[in-house]
Order: structure tokens, then C-alpha cells, then sequence
């Protein structure tokens, strides 16, 4: 039987390349333009996936490698801007769920009355319900639990801060406003926001692969003013790696 694979997706090089040089045996293996690196991680199969920014470019990469490798898992890393003020740059949340913040309705008001936040209908997204065989509309995907056990086993060995879990939030935006950002974890109850995972996590459901987002906190609107540190997306793959080697050790 051929070996199955766990995905790791990243959307930048800084998200990817310590990951891509720690393969060994690698091979570029790439999907049109996007860059796919196959390769082994403490001598298990691993496939690097440079998504490049936003969901439907992460959720096609999904759909492609499942198709290719029929992975055993899939797990979306990289950074993320936090919504939860307890938060610092170099934390991590482990997505115990995912959120698509962009799924929602807006109730009818009349020219002239505005569009306030607060008035809004969470409607979520379809993805392939296997017991109820139907595609069904969803607000929160939750995390495998086995990926889900073994970032929790790995985060006591990370030195650079806090390991929280919680809700990721996803959206092809990117929030600078401080009251947005204070509706958002209200409305959704998220952690922190990306624009890749929940729209993996929609395609991980379909197809009935394993899947976890794990977010680094890059900046906090809250507390600095967004100044982003790419140095956090190294140290989150240093994590992710972590994760990899307890998920293969179950």
C-alpha cells in the first residue's frame, strides 16, 4: 500500500521554508504554480504545501493533494493577527475549531439606517456530511481529535509562549479596526484570524481527512499596533514539526 502522507499547508515561504529544509530525501513536486515539497520528517512521509495568502487558493491546494496523495492528515500553520487581548506575538492556538468570519447574512434595514455589526446571522459554509450522506451548512469545523492530542502533547516543549486552544477564525481580510476586531471574538468567540484554515477544514470534512489549523500570533492590533514579526513563522514550524513527531508516534 502506498505510504499516506500528512499535508502541511502554509501560505508564505516564511511559513514553509524551515519545514521544506528539514525534509529529507525532498522532492519538488508542484501543482501548477503553487510549490509542493514531498519529502520525510523523522523518516515518516510529509508533503510541504505553499498555498500562497487566502481560502480559495488553500482550499483548491487541499482538494489537489488529497486527490494526489490521499493523506492521512492535513494540518494548515502559520501566522495569525489575535483577537483575544490575553494574547502575545509568539503564542500559539491550537484550532479545536475553525470559523469561516466572512459566512454570515445581514438583515434587511432601509437606505439610510446603517449596517451595524452587531446585526448580522451567522450562516457558516457547506461541506459533506457522511453520516447524513448531504452536503450541510455548518458554523464551526472541529479539529481531529488524535491531531488535536498530539499539539497537545507537543506543547510543553515550546519555549517561545503560551500553547492555548480555541477558535481560529478565517477571512480574506485582514482587520486593523479595534472595534471590528472586539465583534469578531464576541460574534464568533475566535482567538485569533487567517485567511487559509476553516476553508481547509471545509474540504478536509468532504473527503473525510484528519485535519487542524495551528496559528502563531504574528501581531495584536489590541496591544502594538500591528507591527508584523516574521519571526514567528519559523518558530511556529519549529512546533508544527513537534506535532508531526507525536501525531506519527500514535
Amino acid at each position: 500500500m502506498k505510504e499516506q502522507p500528512i499535508i502541511v499547508q502554509g501560505a508564505m515561504s516564511v511559513e514553509t521554508a524551515e519545514l521544506i529544509g528539514a525534509l529529507t530525501d525532498a522532492q519538488e513536486e508542484p501543482f501548477g504554480p503553487w510549490r509542493c515539497v514531498r519529502g520525510r520528517l523523522f523518516g515518516h512521509p510529509v508533503v510541504i504545501q505553499e498555498t500562497q495568502w487566502g481560502m480559495a487558493n488553500a482550499a483548491a491546494l487541499a482538494a489537489l493533494a488529497i486527490e494526489r496523495y490521499a493523506p492521512r492528515a492535513i494540518l494548515s500553520q502559520g501566522t495569525a493577527g489575535a483577537h483575544d487581548a490575553g494574547l502575545d506575538v509568539y503564542d500559539i492556538v491550537l484550532g479545536a475549531r475553525t470559523v469561516n468570519e466572512s459566512a454570515w447574512q445581514s438583515h434587511y434595514r432601509p437606505e439610510g439606517a446603517g449596517a451595524p455589526y452587531d446585526d448580522l446571522k451567522q450562516l457558516g459554509v457547506f461541506a459533506w456530511d457522511a453520516e447524513k450522506q448531504a452536503f450541510t451548512q455548518e458554523v464551526y469545523h472541529a479539529a481531529d481529535e488524535a491531531l488535536l492530542a498530539a499539539a497537545r502533547r507537543a506543547a510543553p516543549r515550546y519555549p517561545r509562549g503560551k500553547v492555548v486552544e480555541g477558535t481560529i477564525g478565517t477571512c480574506d481580510s485582514w482587520n486593523c479596526a479595534i472595534d471590528r476586531v472586539k465583534f469578531l471574538r464576541r460574534f464568533y468567540g475566535s482567538l485569533c484570524e487567517e485567511m487559509e484554515g476553516d476553508a481547509v477544514a471545509q474540504i478536509a470534512q468532504s473527503f473525510g481527512v484528519p485535519f487542524l489549523a495551528i496559528r502563531i500570533i504574528s501581531n495584536s492590533i489590541l496591544k502594538n499596533q500591528d507591527p508584523w514579526d516574521l519571526g514567528t513563522g519559523p518558530a511556529c514550524q519549529g512546533f508544527v514539526r513537534e506535532v508531526v513527531r507525536e501525531y506519527w508516534g500514535d
